[in-house]
């Protein structure tokens, strides 16, 4: 059975991360795994100090510092169980049936691509842990996940609000299409209001193709709203999601419109800057 993968490390956000990834499991029934990574940079299994301080009599420092890194490998390691032992607990309060564990080193983006074939769904904080040391305002690895995975991810806020209501951007693409089909598939929704929200001029065209998405969504247990707005992609979306209080807003990664350009372009990371609510981003 395909899994929900939660990614927890240190930071704000790992709270967050547990409560949504409970919440989709329950939606889904499916799994729940909660994944911890060690950078393998930061904390490597052997580490290995050849050559940097050269030999002779300071060859006990070299063996000293190896010592010490082994140490801080441990420690962290340790570390880690303890946030996943915290993180299943919290899990299982907040509804999660089946919690599995899972601990690697190496390096985010390749343990979920060695996880992909099993994965549902990825839940992810924006404010990842090495994003808060270096003070950025968003996970420096989303990116690299987004560009490189091939399944949904959650993308969630430092604090926990119970989805009640969904917007998906549309453009009417064969890719947005698609986007429509792998929410038909799924019970995440189910019950719950889904706007679908077209950014452009108004025409029969751009009508046709949200009522075509409506059709392949209705009979899904879905409540369907429609709409069309003129004006730049990212306000629009911010400010149709204000006005009608919408809880998590679902975007496709890849389309052939200015939606394309918008989220594989720089404004890609400005986007995630400025979301106050969770992010799916569709593959």
């Amino acid at each position: 059975m395909l899994e929900v993968i939660a990614c927890i490390d240190g930071s704000k956000a790992a709270p967050s991360v547990c409560d949504y990834a409970a919440w989709a499991s329950s939606r889904m029934e499916a799994p729940l795994t909660l994944l911890h990574v060690l950078d393998e940079e930061r904390y490597p299994v052997a580490p290995d100090l050849t050559g940097n301080i050269g030999l002779g009599s300071r060859e006990h420092l070299m063996e000293e510092l190896a010592e010490l890194d082994q140490k801080r490998s441990k420690l962290a390691l340790e570390h880690g169980h303890h946030m996943l032992d915290n993180a299943e607990l919290r899990a299982r309060q907040a509804g999660a049936q089946q919690v599995f564990k899972r601990q690697r080193h190496g390096d985010l983006t390749e343990s979920l691509l060695a996880l992909e074939s099993k994965t549902r769904l990825i839940v992810m904080g924006l404010h990842g842990e090495s994003s808060a040391a270096s003070g950025r305002q968003v996970g420096s690895q989303l990116e690299t996940v987004i560009r490189r995975l091939h399944r949904p991810i959650l993308l969630v806020t430092d604090t926990y609000s119970q989805p009640r209501s969904a917007m998906l951007a549309f453009d009417g693409s064969p890719t947005a299409f698609k986007g429509v089909e792998l929410l038909a598939g799924t019970p995440v929704f189910k019950n719950l209001p889904l706007h679908i929200l077209m950014v452009g001029a108004e025409s029969d065209t751009h009508w046709e193709q949200l009522r075509q998405a409506e059709k392949k969504l209705s009979g899904q247990g879905i409540e369907v709203h429609l709409a069309i707005r003129a004006g730049e992609i990212e306000q629009t979306l911010h400010a149709y999601q204000e006005e009608h209080d919408i809880d998590m807003l679902i975007m496709g990664a890849y389309g052939h419109s200015r939606i394309r350009q918008f989220l594989v372009g720089s404004t890609t990371e400005k986007m995630l800057e400025t979301a106050k609510k969770p992010l799916v981003i569709l593959r």
